[in-house]
């Protein structure tokens, strides 16, 4: 007879139900052999005295395994292993040597060359420098909790966790819209927003509406990686246009539309990315009358408009889109914390109603609880709180890393003081590369991960983002530090 006694171990003091813990045990035995097809099982009675526990929590765990389909009771003979279940030959993976060596499955699948994996951070110890981020320890975690836990206490929820619109819910898509035109200058209605899981979501949505294999996409020379990896992804063509301090140049851009059917053009106007030059007022309407002359889209991804120190942001084109042309991309991860999946598409109706339509075969809808939970933030001027507040602090943080940087690596670096955003755009003496800066960190636990993705065209301005919001004042002191000792070990 199976020693049950040794081999099902119950523990008394667990969150989880004993009936569950004995039907998990049994559960296991039977998928690992130990329990075949066919063998019987102990009585409730004798079981409970072998267990120590009370007989109906084993006539619990019968009911459940025999509802789940594990055993079968026969009447006036007992309870058995069901016959139907499958013997199991389990596959450890921890001692297969050769599966854990290649970790490849057992069938083909397609994968796709222009889309790459993000380097997960290994170890806490390592200071990462990343390409301009909030600080998640300043998100308002306390006032969306109160907000989040009033909305599920309230029964009329109940309507709000069965499937709905892929639009996104409607109050949220109402209060981003008046958020939108009073911060934004737009002139929307809910039917002009689509509620994303993000500006990345929109990106992609957007390529899908645009973009067929072979199709001519406007980029900048310098540009966000993760939009060319999109469109390259789409199939499309790649038409790279030079940008300066005022953003991307017209001149080459209207010379690109003269010579090819262009379908859209990506931009981020606020701040360029990764450069985070202003695309200027007058640069702005140019792009707004070509598209209007040759009819292709206005991809505005407007990441980080909150986020401008020096005076007050320029309106984004979507604001001056007579023509229809513009799809107004953003979010408030931004503003808020990366975990909150919570970004907007702006465009005319037809539009917001196609991309939801493919939105629905991707991601059937989003998290009507923490949509519902954003509409409320926005609309008691929680976000415009938070907003201003961090607002502050990314500031003094800004001119802090520009000041410490200036002062001890203006050797080896250039700069300009960003106006806003995230980041610094930071240019490195052509004596050094980022490939030898980034071997050499690694020694002052200083890890530079994205450097090769702010240069595609490899045209060699030797351009690295380091972010600054994410750092504390001591964390940016320390970022410096190492920063020189690199620098001044690559200068031997």
């Amino acid at each position: 007879m199976i020693p049950y006694k040794s081999i099902i171990q119950i523990n008394k003091e667990k969150g989880t139900a004993i009936y569950l813990q004995l039907t998990n045990a049994f559960i296991g035995l039977i998928k690992d052999g130990t329990l075949i097809s066919g063998a019987k099982l102990p009585s409730s009675r004798k079981l409970s005295e072998l267990l120590d526990i009370h007989r109906k929590t084993v006539l619990a765990s019968y009911e459940e395994l025999q509802l789940q389909g594990w055993i079968t009771t026969l009447p006036q003979k007992g309870t058995y292993v069901n016959s139907k279940v499958p013997i199991i030959t389990q596959k450890d993976f921890l001692q297969n040597k050769e599966a854990t060596k290649t970790g490849k499955a057992g069938f083909s699948f397609y994968r796709n060359e222009h889309l790459i994996a993000h380097e997960e951070k290994t170890a806490n110890t390592f200071i990462y420098i990343n390409d301009g981020v909030p600080d998640t320890r300043l998100a308002p975690l306390k006032e969306l909790a109160i907000i989040y836990r009033n909305i599920v206490a309230k029964k009329n929820t109940l309507q709000f966790i069965n499937y709905g619109t892929a639009h996104g819910n409607k109050d949220l898509r109402n209060n981003i819209a008046k958020y939108l035109n009073e911060t934004r200058g737009l002139k929307i209605t809910k039917n002009n927003v689509l509620i994303t899981r993000g500006s990345q979501m929109g990106i992609y949505l957007a390529a899908q509406l645009i973009i067929k294999p072979n199709d001519c996409i406007v980029v900048g020379e310098t540009n966000y990686i993760s939009s060319d990896r999109t469109f390259l992804h789409q199939g499309a063509k790649l038409k790279r246009v030079k940008v300066d301090s005022d953003g991307l140049c017209i001149k080459s851009l209207e010379k690109l539309c003269s010579q090819n059917t262009v379908k859209g053009i990506y931009i981020t106007s606020h701040h360029h990315h990764p450069t985070t030059v202003t695309l200027s007022a007058e640069r702005r309407v140019a792009i707004l009358q070509l598209a209007k002359k040759y009819n292709f889209a206005i991809l505005e991804d407007d990441y980080d408009y909150d986020f401008h120190y020096s005076h007050s942001p320029i309106l984004p084109l979507a604001s001056h889109d007579t023509n229809g042309n513009v799809i107004y991309l953003g979010s408030i991860c931004k503003s808020v914390a990366p975990v909150f999946r919570v970004g907007y598409m702006i465009a005319t109706k037809d539009v917001i109603d196609e991309a939801a339509t493919r939105r629905k075969y991707m991601d059937r809808q989003g998290d009507a609880i923490l949509e519902m939970t954003f509409a409320r933030f926005i609309s008691n001027g929680d976000l415009n709180r938070h907003t201003n507040k961090i607002l502050k602090i990314y500031k003094e943080r800004r001119d802090y890393f520009c000041k410490r940087l200036k002062e001890e690596v203006s050797e080896f670096i250039n700069f300009e003081i960003p106006k806003g955003g995230m980041a610094i755009w930071i240019l490195l003496d052509k004596k050094y590369s980022w490939k030898q800066i980034s071997e050499i960190s690694k020694k002052q636990k200083l890890i530079i991960t994205d450097w090769k993705n702010y240069d595609p065209t490899n045209s060699g301005h030797n351009g690295m983002r380091f972010g600054f919001a994410s750092y504390n004042l001591e964390e940016l002191e320390n970022i410096v530090q190492q920063l020189k000792k690199v620098l001044l070990e690559a200068k031997t």
